[in-house]
């Protein structure tokens, strides 16, 4: 029998021997090398177990027996103490502060310890997750060298120690699993098959959170500020499909977040840069507003921010500009301190479900409010103050004076933050160049989209001709080197207006759901898809039972990057591409937090189907979709982006039409009801009737 899978009955035999050595105490030092070759024994087998509520209670069972040694059972209680706690406590992260003094956590267990060698698991543990957590050990190469190599140091005697425990040696580039395969059904394309097992792996992790961290007030035990951003990795499922399950787990946490008492204004009356204290409320609404855009409860507290924007937050500014006053702010506070003093890339957080709502009503009021705020970034990208190349947005605006950039000594680092990288250049400008656009969309006004296409013409100049040499900060070459995730919003022009202006850079920079839209290629989609699917065939640990910090759910896998843990990349262990499931199955070329375009819900569980959307625009929508099931499957798919009108929805397989239905398009959204036959491409088409 393997150790991992040690039964009761073994270890009862094991610690056995312990309480035969105490029993014959009269034998002298045969006794006591009897007793701890008994303990030896019995740490071996708990240490290869790769579960710890197995370990804990084998460690139990040992701790019932009679007549143990003073310092054995002392240590022994501790040992059980914090392998109970890392499993039970009610903060994930609890060890964080004494590992980010000591770089270790301490057990007080002495070295010399029998029980010692088992804290090298948790020690490990504790310092990985919050090196990958802490902004200023893994921004940092050298800091993050320095916390690895004590990480790999408790792993790798562990693994030595502990031989056949899965999760130590997980940890040093041995991944774990699959526990369960998929098997490809007959005649199913190859992007299906992928997709598939892509999408099913991932509604696992997100029902094994649900299952297993969820507690009874609703977090996920990361703390309200980490456990709001989970849903961001959930859109495939979440906003894609329709599972009951996760939908009532996301709504039952936006619903206690926002009725806590630091949120009762509507937004945190807790103190905090931007970036922080706008996420409770924008991944709390913002979600929502996608699963029940018709509650008047959410459409309310997407309305709140735009009041306290109104008449707290914001006003003009020395140049006439409308501009937020400071990077930290809460529902009844400012800090003016010119530190701080400064609109940011980041702010657009802030009004998040805000800026949704607008895109969905065209509410005059917005329309003039978040025109003014963009009129204030257009003239900022314009100037060239403090070495600034024309074009470039910077990544804060200072007030009053709305100068370029905050106190820093240059302008692409506002020094605005302790953590200085979170507003470092170019910071949050996806953000950013996403509300430009969305403000052009709503306006028909050309001005907005004057920063975009100039940092487009920028990068594009950059990547045609590369400097020989590093170009020095604050130049337009460093900041163009800078500015590759402009793509997901020149997409999104791409789809909504035809126009082929960014088409050069985009061909350079496009994502593989792009290329197959605009090129009709399907083989850097289908390897794209590949890869996600192997990226979450292994580790499920990685993804569940062994994260500590809620906000750092996907990130296991960055582990084995060239400057991870190992120092070497693992060629076989990947990143998981959420995006490119969201993607796919509801035709936005981009993500679900700003400007979105998602032209469809499946309105059926993320099980056994694939979906592509080939098509998507105001008056039609295309799709193919694959359902796994050997039945009929009766679904919906519910649509956002049609105009008001008459429609026809029509599913073919194998050219022969398998179900017709005519529907109206009266307010934002319409449903329609059909069934797929099973294991057949099947092609769905929207066109005007």
């Amino acid at each position: 029998m393997k150790r991992n899978k040690l039964s009761r009955r073994d270890f009862i035999s094991s610690s056995s021997l312990v309480a035969a050595g105490l029993l014959a105490g009269r034998a002298g030092a045969s006794a006591t090398n009897t007793r701890a070759d008994a303990i030896r024994a019995i740490v071996r087998q708990v240490g290869n177990l790769d579960s710890d509520e197995l370990r804990l209670d084998r460690l139990r069972e040992l701790q019932q027996q009679t007549g143990l040694d003073a310092s054995v059972r002392q240590d022994l209680t501790r040992l059980i103490d914090q392998i109970d706690r890392w499993l039970h406590e009610q903060r994930l992260d609890y060890f964080g502060s004494e590992v980010r003094r000591n770089k270790d956590f301490d057990f007080r267990i002495p070295e010399d310890s029998i029980l010692h060698p088992l804290t090298w698991l948790y020690r490990g543990r504790m310092v990985i997750w919050y090196a990958m957590e802490s902004g200023s050990i893994w921004s940092i190469p050298e800091r993050r060298r320095e916390f690895f190599a004590i990480a790999r140091g408790f792993f790798e005697k562990y693994a030595k120690a502990f031989p056949e425990n899965k999760i130590a040696r997980m940890y040093l580039g041995h991944p774990t699993g699959p526990d369960r395969h998929y098997d490809a059904a007959p005649g199913a394309p190859a992007w299906a098959v992928h997709q598939r097992e892509g999408l099913e792996r991932l509604a696992e992790t997100i029902e094994w959170w649900i299952d297993n961290r969820m507690q009874q007030d609703g977090q996920y035990g990361g703390g309200w500020g980490d456990d709001c951003e989970m849903w961001r990795w959930w859109v495939p499922v979440l906003i894609g499909f329709d599972s009951p399950k996760i939908t009532d787990a996301q709504a039952r946490f936006s619903a206690a977040l926002m009725n806590q008492p630091h949120m009762r204004q509507g937004y945190t009356t807790r103190m905090s840069d931007v970036e922080h204290t706008a996420e409770d409320s924008a991944d709390a609404v913002t979600p929502m507003m996608h699963l029940d855009p018709a509650s008047d409860i959410w459409r309310r507290h997407a309305l709140r921010m735009a009041e306290f924007m109104e008449n707290l937050w914001t006003a003009r500014n020395q140049r006439g500009l409308l501009q937020f006053k400071s990077t930290y702010f809460t529902a009844n506070r400012l800090d003016t301190s010119p530190q701080r003093a400064c609109d940011t890339v980041y702010h657009p957080r802030v009004v998040q479900p805000t800026l949704l709502y607008w895109q969905r009503t065209g509410d005059k009021r917005l329309t003039k409010l978040f025109s003014a705020w963009m009129d204030t970034w257009v003239d900022a990208a314009a100037r060239t103050e403090r070495g600034k190349p024309a074009g470039i947005l910077p990544t804060a605006i200072h007030w009053p004076d709305g100068g370029i950039g905050g106190l820093g000594p240059d302008w692409w680092d506002p020094r605005n933050h302790g953590e200085y990288t979170l507003y470092l250049f170019p910071s949050a400008m996806s953000m950013m160049v996403h509300t430009l656009l969305l403000t052009h969309h709503m306006t028909g006004d050309a001005r907005y989209l004057a920063p975009i296409r100039s940092m487009a013409g920028i990068r594009l100049k950059y990547l045609d001709s590369p400097p020989s040499s590093e170009p020095a900060p604050g130049t337009k070459s460093w900041c163009a080197a800078r500015l590759g995730g402009l793509a997901g919003v020149l997409t999104k022009y791409r789809f909504l207006t035809g126009s082929t202006e960014f088409d050069e850079l985009l061909i350079k920079e496009m994502s593989p759901y792009m290329r197959f839209r605009l090129h009709g290629d399907a083989g850097p989609l289908v390897s794209a898809l590949r890869r996600n699917a192997e990226a979450l065939r292994i580790n499920f640990e990685g993804y569940t039972s062994e994260v500590r910090y809620t906000d750092r759910v996907l990130r296991f896998p960055a582990l084995f990057g060239d400057n991870g843990i190992l120092g070497r990349a693992v060629e076989t262990i990947h990143t998981p591409d959420t995006s490119l499931l969201y993607s796919m199955v509801t035709g936005d070329p981009g993500d679900a937090g700003y400007f979105p375009l998602n032209a469809v819900r499946w309105l059926t569980p993320p099980r056994e189907i694939a979906a592509l959307v080939t098509e998507s625009g105001k008056s039609r929508l295309g799709a193919e979709l694959f359902s796994f099931g050997r039945d009929r499957r009766s679904m919906a798919a519910e649509f956002y982006l049609l105009d008001a009108g008459r429609y026809e929805l029509t599913v073919t397989a194998a050219g022969q039409p398998v179900a017709t239905r005519r529907f109206s398009v009266e307010g934002r959204t319409a449903r329609v009801d059909f069934e797929l036959p099973p294991r057949e491409v099947c092609v769905l088409q929207v066109r005007p009737s």
